[in-house]
């Protein structure tokens, strides 16, 4: 039975805010690549989006009195850049093409089934 997972993809902002078109072209390349090798898995990959540099986030705290800030939740050395939705046989699976994940962090978080 195939299960989803979400992969959330961290790396220094630089790596594509500051990136040359040359540079900008080979991290899309690796991007392929990492896409082809889902698919060599004989896994899915239902996509992803790569998000704006975090100077353009704006975060909402809920409660009693609900504060909006600009900027993300929280600070960290690498950015929360973009996302897969990979579907495949089963964690292990899922940590094999992580591995192969043209980013500097990636989270694998499986999702939820309801």
């Amino acid at each position: 039975m195939s299960e989803r997972y979400l992969f959330i993809l961290f790396d220094d902002e630089s790596t594509w805010v500051d990136a040359t078109p040359a540079e900008w072209d080979a991290l899309m390349a690796a991007h392929e690549r990492f896409s082809k090798a889902v698919e060599a898995a004989g896994a899915i990959d239902h996509g992803g989006e790569a998000l704006q540099p975090t100077t353009t986030a704006t975060t909402v705290r809920t409660g009693a009195e609900p504060v909006v800030t600009d900027g993300p939740f929280v600070e960290s050395k690498e950015a929360f850049g973009g996302y897969y939705v990979i579907e495949c046989d089963g964690l292990d699976t899922a940590l094999a093409l992580a591995k192969q994940c043209p980013s500097a962090v990636v989270e694998v978080r499986p999702i939820m089934a309801v």
